[in-house]
């Protein structure tokens, strides 16, 4: 394993299990049995090490996103996209938990959490486009009505931990997930 994806693997499971803001570079790097100046030579500091892994967070679920075209419902294709959202979730507590803090503390990964979160509208826009294709949506009763959907829908999925550390429980006869069955 490369040195680079060795430290993105080690800063993930750190920083889910203690927290980002409770993990230094010197203790990543003790962690990792390597010098403090070999992870800076690699990351030369948090910001970048974050960045690195946002690249990974976004390479490991966008596929997700891929129309899949007439071999899967839409509908059927969505709920295994919030399936994979929940497991993505876990893998990247850390960062799911504390977005609005990582947001506001470091700018260059803002802007990069940014441009994620508009590709990410269109691609469920275009859900809801083949949504109302096949029939599931009628026509709106008040226009912009489903973008409105669409944008609290979004906030669900990327707060969807916060809610449950909050929220710990769940009321319903269903158990606490986000896909539909």
């Amino acid at each position: 394993m490369k040195t680079k994806h060795r430290i993105i693997e080690q800063a993930i499971q750190s920083y889910n299990e203690y927290g980002l803001n409770n993990v230094t570079s010197r203790g990543l790097a003790k962690r990792l049995n390597m010098s403090h100046g070999n992870l800076e030579y690699h990351f030369g500091n948090k910001e970048a090490l974050l960045k690195a892994i946002h690249m990974k967070m976004k390479n490991d679920i966008s596929e997700m996103y891929v129309d899949k075209g007439k071999e899967m419902d839409p509908f059927f294709h969505f709920n295994e996209l919030l399936k994979r959202l929940e497991i993505f979730h876990q893998t990247y507590s850390f960062f799911t938990l504390d977005v609005l803090e990582i947001s506001r503390k470091y700018p260059k990964v803002n802007k990069r959490i940014q441009k994620t979160f508009q590709i990410r509208e269109e691609q469920v826009a275009h859900f809801y486009d083949r949504f109302k294709k096949i029939g599931y949506f009628k026509q709106e009763l008040s226009p912009g009505m489903y973008k409105r959907l669409q944008h609290t829908m979004r906030i669900l999925i990327t707060f969807w931990n916060s809610q449950k550390e909050v929220i710990p429980y769940f009321s319903s006869v269903q158990s606490a997930s986000m896909s539909i069955y």
